[in-house]
């Protein structure tokens, strides 16, 4: 499976705070994906290092690899250059960052030097490996990096997403009165829909691990099928909490456009849920209007800050939608 550039980031930023991040990554995804940002911006993040300098000479103890040769292949000397760089001593609070990019460019030679690299990773060091075919890298080179693939947009999944959720409010906006029980159903309902999310992203991590677990069983220990585990479990989470957090934007977006409404304003977020928002600006003052607004913005710091989910949620659906 394929990660957005927000989730694949999110992930790393969470391990990176818990101090668990792994030595090595393979970034990889097709021309456009994000590999060479979402590699400057974990350089930066581990290291303080602006974003735009990483893959300049301007970065302190970053260092690239990339095809320059004739053949546009990354040589045995570039790898052992990087190997040298890295067994310098980092500055305190700071990690060595190797970043090999266009990995799958790597001469055989350079290959097997840097799977020495791999399995014995200098202290303080972080390997970042990037590629659009990651198929043509040696397997020994690919069972011992975490893989992130990237995709060039998951616009359609949650452009579904946010239609199931918009479906339900406008349902709501028919309703004539709203009492506590609708509310708290609503709430049920909106769970119903982040469940429905966490499962299809369970299953589709869950299919990745076991092909990888089919792929590497046997030139591989224990240890790393553990550290895989590990992995997905937070990729999992990660993906989740973004689309969770889309889903919050999008109810903002529907109460911002009743707001709209209200003051004479024809522009809106959900152009699609304008009858509905529309009406609803009828039946609320502005000062209502902004209640529940600074309701949906509790809902999404409160969540932020790891309050439980579903008691977050019912709260903020009673305050949101009950009269």
């Amino acid at each position: 499976m394929s990660f957005s550039h927000t989730a694949a980031l999110g992930y790393l930023r969470r391990a990176h705070e818990q101090h668990r991040l792994a030595h090595a990554y393979l970034i990889s995804g097709s021309p456009g994906s994000g590999k060479q940002l979402l590699a400057a911006e974990l350089a930066s993040l581990v290291n303080g290092t602006s974003v735009n300098d990483v893959f300049s000479a301007k970065a302190r103890e970053i260092f690239v690899a990339q095809p320059e040769s004739k053949s546009r292949r990354i040589v045995i000397e570039q790898i052992r250059d990087l190997e040298h760089a890295l067994q310098m001593r980092a500055s305190d609070g700071r990690r060595k960052v190797a970043i090999i990019s266009d990995a799958d460019r790597l001469q055989p030679q350079a290959a097997n030097a840097f799977l020495k690299t791999l399995e014995e990773p200098p202290k303080d060091s972080l390997l970042l490996l990037l590629s659009a075919l990651p198929e043509a890298l040696p397997e020994t080179i690919l069972s011992r990096c975490i893989a992130i693939p990237l995709t060039e947009s998951n616009q359609d999944q949650n452009k579904l997403e946010e239609e199931r959720l918009v479906k339900l409010l406008q349902q709501a906006a028919r309703e004539q009165s709203w009492s506590i029980q609708y509310a708290y159903r609503l709430a049920q309902e909106f769970q119903r829909l982040l469940r429905a999310i966490r499962e299809q992203i369970k299953g589709e991590t869950d299919q990745a691990l076991k092909q990888e677990h089919a792929r590497y069983k046997d030139s591989t220990d224990g240890v790393w099928l553990q550290d895989r585990e590990e992995y997905y479990k937070a990729l999992t989470e990660s993906s989740y909490l973004q689309r969770r957090a889309e889903l919050i934007e999008t109810l903002f977006a529907w109460w911002s456009d009743v707001l709209r409404s209200s003051n004479g304003i024809k522009r809106f977020n959900l152009p699609s849920a304008k009858r509905e928002t529309t009406a609803l600006a009828t039946r609320f003052t502005t000062i209502e209007i902004l209640r529940r607004i600074r309701c949906v913005e509790e809902l999404r710091d409160h969540l932020n800050r790891n309050i439980q989910e579903a008691l977050a949620i019912e709260v903020a659906f009673l305050a949101i939608f009950a009269a």
